[in-house]
């Protein structure tokens, strides 16, 4: 039976749009999202993280003037029990010493995570290369060019943004927020807002 407010004030057609109209209003944190000012963090989803990261792909460097490295087409991968992040990507390494010019392959780096204060991001802390896979060369030369993609890629991926907040993100009425702990979850990445 409906409450008596409902039935003597309102029509229910009344009470239909008035509750629909209610759910169309944006919550107040909606815009937020991702925040949970109740439990004081914040999470950002894999998606969300691929998509940032997507963004500044593909990357290129040149080694000792021989060798240059490109990486593509990333894809994170989170280790919730080692607290630690990691990217994968496509690997060519091209020189002209090499026979064909290029060699493509797969890298995998991991690393813990830091935030950078000034610049308001979460970033790799010393990436280290996990796996890096060559396809067409064997013996001593596909170990030389592991070594070299393996170095290039540590040092493309050093300190790389993973998440940038904006400062008004962080601030909720007068309180400005600090990041606090780094948590790596199977799903996303869990940032403490003290």
């Amino acid at each position: 039976m409906a409450h008596p407010f409902f039935t003597s004030v309102l029509p229910r057609r009344g009470v239909l749009r008035a509750l629909l109209g209610a759910a169309a209003l944006p919550a107040p944190l909606a815009a937020l999202a991702g925040f949970n000012f109740f439990t004081s963090e914040y999470t950002a989803s894999r998606e969300e993280l691929m998509a940032q990261i997507a963004k500044r792909f593909p990357v290129q460097q040149r080694y000792a003037e021989i060798f240059s490295v490109l990486l593509r087409d990333p894809q994170l991968t989170l280790d919730a029990r080692n607290n630690r992040a990691a990217i994968s990507a496509i690997v060519v390494i091209g020189s002209p010493l090499l026979q064909p010019s290029a060699v493509g392959g797969i890298v995998s780096v991991s690393s813990a995570l830091k935030y950078d204060v000034a610049a308001l991001t979460l970033r790799l802390d010393e990436p280290r290369a996990d796996r890096i896979e060559l396809q067409g060369v064997a013996g001593r030369d596909a170990e030389r060019l592991q070594q070299v993609g393996a170095i290039v890629a540590q040092e493309l991926l050093r300190d790389y943004p993973l998440h940038t907040f904006r400062r008004e993100e962080l601030t909720l009425g007068r309180k400005t927020y600090e990041i606090g702990a780094i948590t790596v979850l199977n799903d996303g990445i869990k940032v403490e807002l003290k």
